[in-house]
């Protein structure tokens, strides 16, 4: 295994410690990308860290009431990362949430995504 590779692995597994541990917006400050682009679905895509976050900012501040997450699978490839998420809970827009999702991620040389699609079913 290359370095590269091994260092992604690292990089993903503490990504996602880091949000099932609650911590979801250290984890957007620490690896993500200046210029990253963020699409749900086939909604429009955010471009840029600072409207990214504000995204994940309200997203976070809607949750009135968090039962869980859970990785089910990750996948790592040269610069890939397919990570397919169960989450449980209720926020304040969307209601009570509980679905798969699968997170598709491309991670530059620096350790950082510099895009991430969601796919899941509404």
């Amino acid at each position: 295994m290359n370095t590269m590779h091994k260092n992604l692995e690292e990089n993903v597994k503490e990504l996602n410690a880091m949000i099932l541990e609650g911590k979801i917006l250290e984890a957007f400050d620490k690896f993500y990308a200046k210029d990253v682009t963020m699409q749900e679905n086939d909604n429009e895509i955010t471009v840029g860290k600072a409207a990214c976050r504000l995204n994940e900012e309200a997203f976070v501040n809607g949750i009135t009431e968090f039962r869980g997450a859970k990785v089910l699978n990750t996948l790592v490839s040269d610069g890939i990362v397919a990570v397919e998420w169960h989450f449980d809970y209720t926020h304040k827009e969307y209601g009570t949430r509980n679905y798969t999702q699968v997170a598709v991620q491309r991670w530059n040389n620096q350790g950082q995504i510099i895009s991430e699609k969601f796919y899941y079913n509404n």
